[in-house]
């Protein structure tokens, strides 16, 4: 006998006071007590949020009898037995104006599944029902979703209506986030595929046929890469169209990767406008997010590393493969919007240049290597603090270089023959292609090597020694030369330099990182300085580099800053500045 689903009912109830009703009704609660949770975390951001905190009031009772409630640990909650149905009511304050959580007022309405909807234990495998209610002070609202209606239901929502919707179980009902509002909305296909595209926030005069026409492009591109033969996109198996939600702000940027969706975060500046001839690299810096967060849609939304199949969202999960899934995608992103025809070879170059240099100016990168990063994203990447670029290196941006290398390596091995593509379309026919169709199995931590081999022949087992495994340097400069691309380095700038970083503050400079083994470092200087004067003359809110120019490295200058509320001179030998500044050009093979 097939249970009832499980009926969620959620209402944007007081904008003002940004909160969400929620209605759980369970036909067939646990005998023993119900318990319920919600998940510590959300996939794709390696943090526990501590989402529970969020509900302020939860109640229940058994047919119309109350029904005690007690909370169990940070997460969860148990009921007392009753006989059912039972019904939880809870309220959820959503003032997070992120892709994480949840975000009410009298604009819209946004919500991922894990800040909002309970999980009943026992009942993670059940379907479910989800009767979306509009505000009372919005009735001209719609829905924008990924989440399928509940065809044939009597209360089944219209295409973008309120109403029913459902999903196969919890892990599903998760992973659709909801747009609600009057947002700016165009569509497209992709190989056939629906997809649509959703911006909140004031945009004025946004140029959606532009944007919608280089997604299309991009998209397109990307299932020709999976799926050369067939052209079906991957959300198929989870809903009949893909939404891009994207919350536009005067200079947001992220983003969240889902099953037939996204959330976005874009800066109003990075979006074209109707009549701009050139929207120039802000536009491009949107068409990347666009990209990396949809090919995300088949790394690690369905090639996921075995960590992560299932997920254990109570918990940190940790891998060393998030190089994989993370810096992967993050070397696919640039690179699919040059094989789509978004972006031409110099734009590309600009593009990967600017991620040489990134990870060059990070001297953390000989202390931790990627697979190390990707293990540790829980406790140091995600909690970084102003020593971490002397103690970390990202497994988003040196891992897009050790895709780029792998690709590089393989091409030259082969001859040619075989490219990192070949290695992507395997792990998705082994791992991705069925995921949610039964498979469910997840990359063993160590089969990188022994998958590439397979795909392609080579044998890269040093390369991910020395690279992944290790610190070393990813020799570029030679491999780029073997096809075609010139590397140089230059300094950015002609400056002395203190070897710092710097942020404006309240009218002052204020030290943000001081580089290990640096000019400040060895003159005593910390994060957190206040900058007051190089050699008796102010340093204002712009930064010193203006008052250096009259230097030489090599020169001493006296410092003073103030630490706290206390003044102090330190004498800085200034440091000629490093050549981290990569510039890419094309030059004949070698």
């Amino acid at each position: 006998m097939n249970k009832e689903p499980l009926l969620y009912r959620l209402t944007p109830s007081d904008p003002a006071g940004h909160c969400f009703s929620v209605q759980l009704i369970i036909r067939q609660p646990s005998p023993k007590g119900q318990e319920l949770t919600l998940p510590a975390w959300i996939p794709g951001s390696y943090l526990i949020r501590d989402f529970s905190r969020q509900i302020t009031s939860i109640s229940a009772r058994g047919g119309k009898k109350p029904v005690p409630v007690r909370k169990t640990g940070n997460h969860s909650w148990r009921c007392a037995p009753c006989v059912g149905p039972l019904t939880l009511e809870y309220t959820v304050y959503a003032w997070d104006l992120s892709v994480r959580g949840a975000h009410f007022d009298q604009t819209h309405a946004f919500f991922n599944g894990a800040s909002v909807f309970l999980g009943a234990t026992g009942h993670e495998h059940e379907p479910c029902h989800v009767e979306l209610l509009a505000p009372p002070h919005a009735r001209n609202w719609k829905v924008y979703t990924s989440l399928p209606e509940a065809a044939g239901h009597v209360q089944a929502a219209r295409r973008h209506g309120f109403g029913m919707y459902k999903a196969p179980d919890y892990d599903a009902l998760l992973d659709h986030p909801v747009e609600m509002g009057t947002p700016q909305f165009v569509r497209f296909k992709a190989h056939g595929a629906e997809h649509e595209m959703v911006f909140t926030g004031l945009a004025p005069n946004i140029d959606l046929k532009r944007i919608a026409a280089d997604a299309q492009k991009i998209c397109a591109a990307q299932i020709a890469l999976f799926e050369p033969a067939s052209k079906r996109a991957p959300f198929l198996d989870s809903s009949d169209r893909y939404v891009f939600m994207t919350m536009v702000t005067a200079d947001g940027y992220g983003g969240l990767e889902h099953r037939a969706s996204t959330a976005l975060m874009a800066a109003r500046t990075d979006l074209p406008t109707i009549g701009q001839n050139n929207p120039g690299d802000s536009y491009q810096t949107f068409l990347g997010l666009v990209s990396h967060e949809y090919f995300h849609t088949w790394n690690v939304k369905r090639i996921k590393p075995a960590a992560f199949a299932p997920y254990d969202l109570s918990r940190e999960n940790h891998t060393r493969l998030l190089w994989v899934f993370e810096g992967f995608t993050s070397y696919y992103d640039d690179l699919m919007l040059l094989r789509s025809g978004v972006i031409d070879q110099a734009g590309y170059l600009r593009l990967l240049g600017k991620a040489i240099s990134g990870v060059l100016r990070t001297p953390g990168r000989h202390k931790q290597s990627i697979a190390e990063s990707s293990f540790d994203a829980w406790t140091r990447y995600y909690k970084q603090d102003e020593n971490s670029p002397n103690a970390l290196v990202s497994y988003y941006t040196k891992g897009s270089l050790a895709a780029l290398g792998l690709d590089m390596t393989i091409r030259r091995e082969s001859g040619g023959s075989r490219s990192l593509d070949d290695v992507m379309r395997l792990m998705w026919d082994r791992f991705g292609r069925d995921f949610y169709q039964g498979s469910g199995k997840g990359v063993p931590e160590n089969a990188i090597a022994r998958l590439i081999r397979e795909a392609t022949g080579v044998d890269i087992s040093d390369f991910i020694a020395r690279y992944v495994e290790g610190r070393e340097d990813i020799p570029l400069q030679s491999l780029l030369l073997q096809q075609g691309v010139k590397l140089e380095l230059k300094a950015s700038s002609p400056t002395p330099t203190l070897d710092v970083r710097t942020r404006p503050a309240h009218g002052e400079t204020l030290l943000a990182t001081v580089f290990e083994g640096g000019a400040a470092h060895r003159a005593g200087l910390s994060a957190g300085d206040a900058l007051v004067a190089v050699n008796g003359l102010r340093v204002t809110e712009t930064g010193p580099d203006r008052l250096l120019q009259a230097y030489q490295p090599g020169d001493t200058v006296t410092v003073h800053v103030f630490r706290r509320d206390e003044l102090h001179a330190f004498d800085v030998t200034l440091s000629e500045p490093a050549k981290t500044e990569c510039i890419l050009m094309a030059a004949a093979p070698a």
